[in-house]
């Protein structure tokens, strides 16, 4: 664990949550599990006893980094990487391995989504150990989720054979992406796949060695960006660099071909994960599995009557709800949403058509 540095991307938009998150304020600078803190602070707060808060390294955007700063406040300068543009979680992830490759050469990163909701820290951190001392071995390992429904939200990780010494990682066979509803089914029952939550643990030389096979030219310009940072020539060779940088995600540019190596072992994990990809994910979140549960996040002022769902607030004003099964209500200053939990998919629909109709202004 000595060679343990964390690392948060915290990006993308999250626009199944809007008009919550938006450009300007992303799903990870929201509480949306009423702990009274954000996302991303928990996710801080997740990773500090693993590494040490002086080891974790935060990636977002230029827009973002006053908001970042302030929510973690003993986050060290020198570990905060700024984006100009979003260009995926590849680019995110190899300049962070990059940068701390430079430091350390020996460093062993682990990336974690600053989004995500996990509501058992202990297992959590049980699994990254383990997921450290296999990646300390020559392994890009992931921490792979125990599925608890035939989901076709999630890509799947199938299972090989168990790592000798490791105590209860295995070897990845191949990953899956996400399935129609029968392909899940099958998955699930099967008991040799889960969910691929998007962690990935790995020497950073190993994984940047993989992405020169895989992508040569996202590799060259991220290590030219690598060598500038926090120097005077920084601006100059991201201003160059950046706009051509290929966007792609980890799991296509290093995960997939790397398991066809061999070179990928996962830890399978039960510690309550969600990925609060929409409103009714949170809804069910907040409700614990209670029916007829409206859930309430936000200063709103509420009557209601038989109604259920999620109402989330940041007007105050009073809402209202009379004989609504699983709705879903947003109110913020200048945009409401009313839509079900059946629908909360296409929330991401109709930011498109917002974006297709010219209302940047609430996007």
């Amino acid at each position: 664990m000595a060679r343990f540095y964390s690392v948060i991307p915290a990006g993308g938009i999250g626009s199944r949550l809007w008009p919550l998150s938006r450009a300007s304020a992303p799903k990870f600078l929201h509480d949306l599990t009423g702990s009274g803190q954000t996302l991303l602070q928990d996710t801080w707060d997740r990773l500090a006893p693993l590494s040490g808060k002086e080891r974790i390294l935060v990636v977002t955007g230029v827009a973002h980094r006053n908001a970042v700063t302030e929510q973690c406040t003993e986050l060290d300068r020198l570990n905060l990487i700024l984006e100009p543009s979003p260009k995926d979680s590849t680019a995110a992830i190899a300049l962070a391995a990059a940068v701390l490759m430079k430091r350390e050469p020996d460093v062993i990163i682990g990336s974690f989504a600053a989004d995500h909701v996990i509501t058992d820290n202990e297992e959590f951190g049980k699994c990254v150990r383990e997921a450290v001392q296999v990646a300390a071995t020559g392994k890009i390992v992931t921490i792979g989720i125990q599925p608890t429904e035939p989901s076709v939200g999630f890509g799947y990780i199938k299972l090989a054979s168990k790592i000798v010494g490791a105590e209860t990682a295995r070897e990845v066979e191949h990953f899956v992406e996400k399935p129609n509803i029968e392909r899940a089914r099958e998955y699930v029952s099967s008991g040799r796949y889960l969910w691929n939550a998007g962690m990935f643990i790995a020497p950073a030389s190993l994984l940047l060695e993989v992405l020169a096979k895989t992508e040569p030219d996202l590799y060259k310009k991220v290590m030219e960006l690598a060598d500038s940072w926090n120097t005077e020539a920084e601006a100059k060779v991201f201003e160059e660099n950046w706009p051509g940088l290929k966007k792609v995600a980890i799991d296509y540019s290093v995960a997939e071909p790397a398991a066809a190596d061999g070179l990928v072992a996962v830890v399978p994990a039960n510690f309550g994960w969600h990925d609060v990809g929409d409103f009714a994910a949170i809804s069910e979140l907040q409700s614990g599995g209670k029916r007829n549960h409206l859930a309430v996040l936000g200063e709103a002022k509420v009557l209601s009557e038989k109604s259920n769902g999620i109402l989330i607030s940041e007007t105050g004003r009073l809402v209202a709800l009379i004989g609504l099964e699983d709705v879903i209500v947003v109110d913020t200053p200048d945009a409401l949403l009313i839509t079900t939990k059946e629908h909360a998919q296409r929330v991401k629909n109709l930011v498109d058509s917002l974006k297709n109709t010219g209302h940047s202004d609430v996007l």
